[in-house]
């Protein structure tokens, strides 16, 4: 029974101190960092979340647009979108998550898709100190042109300090996929994939905040260098709606 009110208290809480909705612009330097084989320019990026609790469970989904084409026109788009739901007392929520998304070749009249990913597990919800966290483990299938299937384990964080001036929030994806996606057809086996995004934010109004993000990760950003550690921070502003 006390295990069931902590984790409500948790959810209530987590929810209370998550904006319903935010716009982001971040000016990411990963070109003037580490040059072309990982950006052929800096560029910037848009990002739309938004987060929607209920008496069912919740909805979180976010849109990143990359300025990254000729002209500094949007050049990819990609999209998250997950659903966690309570289930009477039950302490674990079942998660579902889709994520996907489009980009253009810079330079050329070519475009791609981003292989489409489908998740199914559990999420826990906890607080720890002043952080709200979350954490969830699902099956994940990658829609490589060979299927992968795999495993990814996420923790989330938000939290807000100095009398709600400072707000920190971010992830942390653990995942793996077939090292043929990105090796060649003739590569066996799995390969793990680390990324974190972890934000800090001065929030100048209730409304409007200045900060960064690093993304952090390794095996990730180019399948050129797939063994390698980047840290990439922008400079970014944000508006809660």
């Amino acid at each position: 029974m006390v295990r069931n009110i902590l984790l409500s208290v948790a959810i209530l809480c987590a929810t209370a101190t998550i904006q319903a909705q935010n716009l982001q612009l971040h000016f990411d330097p990963r070109h003037s960092l580490y040059g072309d084989k990982v950006a052929p320019v800096n560029y910037l990026t848009a990002t739309f979340e938004m987060f929607k609790p209920d008496k069912w469970g919740s909805t979180f989904m976010f849109v990143d647009f990359d300025f990254n084409f000729d002209k500094r026109n949007p050049g990819l788009a990609y999209a998250e979108i997950a659903r966690e739901f309570k289930i009477g007392d039950f302490p674990l929520l079942p998660h579902i998550e889709y994520n996907g998304g489009l980009g253009l070749v810079r330079g050329t009249d070519g475009s791609f898709s981003i292989p489409s990913s489908y998740l199914g597990g559990f999420g826990y919800p906890f607080q720890l100190g002043n952080f709200f966290m979350s954490t969830y483990v699902a099956y994940k299938l990658n829609a490589f042109e060979k299927t992968s299937h795999d495993a990814q384990w996420t923790v989330t964080w938000n939290s807000t300090l100095a009398g709600g001036k400072i707000s920190l929030a971010g992830f942390m994806d653990l995942w793996t996929e077939d090292k043929s996606f990105t090796e060649g057809e003739d590569a066996s086996g799995k390969k793990v994939v680390f990324l974190s995004e972890p934000q800090f934010w001065y929030n100048l109004t209730s409304n409007f905040a200045l900060g960064t993000e690093v993304e952090l990760s390794y095996n990730f950003v180019n399948k050129f260098n797939e063994s390698k550690f980047y840290a990439i921070p922008t400079v970014a502003t944000k508006w809660n709606f």
